[in-house]
């Protein structure tokens, strides 16, 4: 029993002293000039689209891009509006179509988008393809390769910069006025 006491003791005291120890971290970082005026540093994080960072460290606080602003999924849900969607997940990156068919009900294709970047770039987009084909209540999927996948990724990818120019046209020039109008 006394060997068990003193294996919590001898417990206790490391976690105590890694916990002790640790709170050095929550030290702010002085090294860098801030602006004094709390309005100046939120409409200048406005401008430059950074949110606001919680707790410590050396991460950068936030690229919010919300579904209505980021021009690659607005592009791609316009692209793919004349298909049904099956599952649409704007924080995991994911745009699934439901099966869609236009002439033979034996045929139809699925489209899966993988965003892998809110960046307007080729590599930023995963697209994927499939085919179902069924005769006789046999049906097989399988994933093609086709000239669709290419024309897919292209008109997205045009739509997106088209979007961004006019987001940036609009949104700076609106915003900006508002902030020299209340500056006033």
């Amino acid at each position: 029993m006394p060997v068990l006491k003193n294996i919590i003791k001898i417990a206790l005291l490391i976690t105590m002293s890694i916990l002790m120890n640790s709170c050095g971290a929550l030290k702010p970082d002085w090294s860098k000039n801030a602006e004094p005026d709390g309005r100046k540093r939120a409409q200048q994080n406005v401008l430059e689209g950074r949110g606001f960072i919680l707790g410590s460290g050396k991460k950068k606080g936030g690229d919010f891009l919300f579904a209505s602003s980021n021009p690659m999924w607005r592009a791609s849900l316009e692209i793919l509006d004349f298909m049904s969607l099956s599952n649409v997940d704007y924080a995991g990156g994911l745009i699934i179509t439901d099966w869609y068919s236009e002439e033979d009900p034996n045929e139809a294709v699925k489209i899966t988008i993988r965003f892998l970047s809110n960046e307007i770039r080729a590599d930023g987009l995963k697209i994927d393809i499939h085919k179902k084909m069924c005769s006789n209540l046999n049906c097989t999927v399988s994933k093609i390769e086709s000239d669709l996948t290419v024309e897919i990724k292209d008109k997205i990818l045009r739509k997106a910069a088209v979007f961004e120019k006019e987001q940036k046209k609009t949104g700076i020039d609106k915003l900006k006025k508002s902030i020299y109008d209340n500056q006033e």
